[in-house]
């Protein structure tokens, strides 16, 4: 389950959907047919006037007068527009994960609380864990740390398994490539793993160019996640293209155009260094 709402803003994340709090609307070109085949039917109902039609012939939308209001996207046949998010309550989305019984059963899953980040709606979040928990539903929460003390408290002592960002340990450099420093995400996980003894936790770093890709910067870290009061796993994970695309639905520019994946090699040879800087505390993968 995808919470919106990120006090990050990281340069290459995959769902740029989940930073605002708020409803969005995603226009996506490719689909639009054209304002002629279709009657603009979209533009006749769009009342604040946000939808006009371009030069090719398909919509375009202004961002600026678009009220979220969604009358846009009945009349729209190939769906080239639609409504990133929706208002759930957690006993909405406990009826959704409850109709997936029979897949949980079958594959040992259950429901994992993934965003923008789960931290940032941490009542709700802590309620629907707490009730998936009860009823036998086994939870995940992926996070980046960045929240009160508290509120990470609340919503992980209801999972059975976190998984725990750290991207960096440069506080600068965190600033300036998701912007805010790692001061409260490092202090936090020690603290998680001081006073949670028993949860699970899977420590993850998303290996970018350019950013952290380095034998240095992946030893550091390796280096950190060994020191914290208790053995920990520590996963690399290769930065990917995949959200490339939902920026421009958006209406947003992707910030790392040259960017390209780091290649298998490159992977295998940092997750080397960080199990031989990890000194074998918990798994370097």
């Amino acid at each position: 389950m995808f919470l919106k709402g990120c006090p990050l803003r990281c340069q290459w994340c995959a769902n740029p959907e989940g930073r605002l709090p708020t409803l969005q609307l995603v226009y996506e070109a490719r689909r639009c047919i054209g304002t002629q085949a279709c009657g603009a039917a979209c533009q006749a109902v769009c009342a604040p006037g946000a939808i006009r039609a371009g030069r090719d012939g398909k919509v375009v939308v202004d961002r600026r007068r678009c009220t979220i209001c969604g009358d846009c996207i009945a009349p729209c046949p190939p769906r080239a527009l639609e409504i990133a998010g929706q208002s759930m309550t957690a006993e909405d989305v406990l009826r959704l994960v409850e109709a997936d019984g029979p897949f949980h059963a079958r594959s040992g899953g259950g429901v994992t609380l993934s965003g923008g980040e789960p931290l940032a709606q941490a009542p709700f979040a802590a309620r629907l864990l707490a009730a998936a928990k009860a009823a036998g539903i086994d939870t995940a929460v992926e996070t980046s740390g960045y929240a009160p003390w508290d509120d990470l408290e609340r919503v992980c002592r209801h999972a059975n398994q976190v998984f725990y960002d750290v991207k960096c340990l440069d506080r600068e450099k965190h600033r300036q490539s998701t912007g805010v420093d790692n001061a409260r995400i490092l202090k936090n996980l020690r603290t998680l793993c001081e006073l949670l003894p028993q949860l699970p936790i899977v420590v993850r770093t998303p290996v970018v160019p350019g950013f952290n890709d380095s034998a240095a910067e992946i030893g550091a870290i390796a280096a950190f996640v060994h020191t914290l009061p208790r053995a920990v796993d520590h996963e690399l994970l290769p930065y990917h293209r995949f959200g490339e695309p939902k920026y421009g639905k958006l209406g947003w520019r992707y910030p790392l155009p040259d960017v390209q994946p780091p290649s298998p090699q490159t992977i295998a040879e940092l997750r080397r260094i960080a199990a031989a800087a990890g000194g074998g505390n918990g798994r370097a993968t």
